[in-house]
């Protein structure tokens, strides 16, 4: 399954994993229904994980953190 893949390449980025173990990442993950979350990716729910992307772009923090994720994965 190619989320499987996507976890295994995301989880052995050791820049992405220092991201989600900062305070910022754990304040950021805190608003997260994971369960919601884990579903719509198992499901492949497009529209939910929009919906969710989407919350958190919309605060200054997700902005700054998918900024710093950016950056970590190679992209301008």
């Amino acid at each position: 399954m190619e989320l499987d893949k996507l976890e295994k390449k995301l989880k052995g980025n050791d820049r992405l994993s220092a991201l989600a173990d900062s305070p910022e990442g754990k304040a950021l993950a805190s608003r997260f229904d994971e369960n919601a979350l884990r579903d719509a990716a198992k499901k492949g729910d497009a529209s939910a994980l929009q919906d969710i992307l989407r919350r958190v772009l919309s605060t200054p923090e997700g902005k700054a953190l998918a900024e710093k994720v950016q950056k970590a994965v190679g992209k301008p």
